[in-house]
């Protein structure tokens, strides 16, 4: 009975959100809260979401303080060269901008975080994408996947806790997955390269000026069709026009998604929110405290890293550091903090909303009676496969459950199981990281809030584009560590 009324939840749950039938807070809190009644447990449900709210409220502790660190960091200019470099290399090419968020989310997610991830790719891409016209979604669904492949450093989290679980070395299990994890990544870019072209049949052929004190540069994409061109010089004054080429007609071709001539592009209004972040002589740049904010970001990263104190307590000590040093005055403290509330609500309140969720999963057992008959369905004859089987199933139970769930509960089970079949506990561990290029997608994990509230995207959106393509990318690891001989 537990067993059907877990998967009915979760099913209820992505079908409402995914139909927007219900926002995504109103779906954490009272789909799970009713299935808890029909569970016969629903006088204990406020013990359920107390608990999971003590367990997530380092995560949001976390979540509000990096957002105001590095919202303050994005405020004073530390990432605008960083910008300034991907719009040299992205120009007005829907195929670069787009390999270069994978290629970007890759390289943040080397400090382990999934939320720092995102805010840094978001805030350097969304306002190239805006100004383009070129589908968000592209944007979440490429971060997501790219994090989620660099997830499995040792430090990242769920190499760490496979190690835990089966009393292993975490180098044992990540080092020979390198090759497979590659593979991974390679297949994350090739898919941006794919996504990058269809965006570039869809947009037209665009000209966007390549500096302040340049002449504007063509870039030719598409099948010249159709031109826009950006009327300000700087990044982050936005507004892009259409004007005819090709065949003469006046207008961009069918199916492009440049504008007609003199309307503004998609999403390209100056008054946008994201275009004023790039401003360049917005009033919160700090040109002289570069070097020192830059030096604050590293150490807190570095020990972030090393683990010298709690996460939340570093961030709310970063956070506090940064204020200070960069907005000495108190008004202008309380402005910054103002100018990031809304993200800190929104992804806080994600947060506590998901604590009912998991609570009540975890709570009333149904998250145990589904991983009991998921590992009991398993043929007999697939015990000596059980690696392959370890991989398969991370998949549907990493996005379904937390990663403490699955490695804590689910992976001790399936390795005892292949074991009793003489598979190597060190295989079934190297196959359990399979899933977590889906895993960083699902409506379990904080940070992917934190990616589609700052890029306005609607979860049920991101989830329909990105499944797929994150499954595929699990399914292209798993093969890669097959053939290598590694799982």
């Amino acid at each position: 009975m537990l067993t059907f009324l877990g998967f009915a939840m979760i099913a209820t749950f992505l079908v409402l959100i995914m139909l927007k039938k219900m926002s995504p807070i109103a779906a954490l809190v009272l789909i799970p809260a009713l299935f808890c009644v029909f569970a016969g447990k629903g006088a204990h449900l406020g013990d359920y979401v107390i608990d999971g709210v003590g367990k997530l409220a380092p995560t949001a502790a976390m979540l509000m303080f990096a957002i105001v660190y590095f919202g303050v960091m994005i405020d004073v200019g530390l990432f605008d060269p960083i910008v300034k470099g991907i719009l040299r290399f992205c120009k007005a090419d829907p195929m670069r901008v787009v390999v270069g968020t994978a290629v970007l989310a890759a390289i943040v997610s080397l400090d382990g975080d999934g939320s720092t991830t995102f805010m840094i790719t978001v805030s350097a891409m969304y306002p190239l994408y805006k100004r383009l016209g070129l589908s968000l979604v592209v944007m979440t669904g490429v971060a997501a996947t790219a994090n989620g492949v660099m997830n499995t450093l040792p430090w990242g989290g769920p190499t760490a806790r496979a190690a835990t679980a089966l009393k292993l070395d975490a180098a044992d299990i990540f080092v020979p997955m390198i090759p497979a994890l590659a593979v991974g990544l390679l297949s994350v870019f090739v898919l941006a390269y794919v996504l990058g072209l269809r965006e570039r049949r869809r947009v037209g052929t665009l000209v966007l000026p390549s500096g302040a004190d340049e002449e504007p540069e063509l870039v030719t994409v598409g099948t010249g069709t159709g031109t826009a061109t950006g009327t300000g010089a700087a990044a982050g004054e936005g507004t892009a026009v259409a004007t005819a080429a090709g065949a003469g007609t006046g207008v961009p071709a069918a199916g492009s998604g440049a504008p007609a001539s003199g309307a503004p592009a998609s999403g390209g209004d100056a008054g946008e929110e994201g275009f004023q972040g790039l401003d360049p002589q917005r009033a919160t740049l700090r040109p002289r405290l570069y070097w020192f904010n830059a030096g604050l970001t590293v150490a807190l990263l570095t020990a972030m890293i090393m683990e010298l104190l709690p996460i939340p307590v570093l961030f709310l000590l970063g956070a506090a550091l940064a204020l200070t040093v960069n907005f000495p005055h108190m008004p202008d403290q309380k402005a910054r903090i103002a100018a990031h509330a809304d993200n800190v609500l929104n992804v806080a309140g994600m947060v506590f909303a998901a604590a009912v969720f998991t609570g009540v999963l975890s709570g009333t057992g149904m998250v145990k009676h589904m991983a009991d008959w998921l590992v009991g369905a398993i043929p007999e004859g697939m015990g000596p496969h059980m690696a392959l089987v370890t991989g398969l199933l991370s998949l549907p139970l990493t996005y379904f459950m937390s990663n403490d769930g699955f490695y804590f509960g689910v992976l001790p089970v399936l390795a005892e199981a292949g074991a009793a079949h003489g598979v190597s506990p060190l295989e079934i561990a190297r196959a359990s990281l399979v899933g977590q290029a889906l895993h960083m997608s699902s409506p379990l994990v904080p940070a992917v809030y934190v990616l589609v509230g700052m890029a306005k995207v609607e979860f049920g959106d991101h989830t329909r584009f990105t499944v797929k393509w994150a499954a595929l990318t699990c399914l292209v690891v798993l093969a890669a560590g097959m053939v290598f001989g590694i799982i």
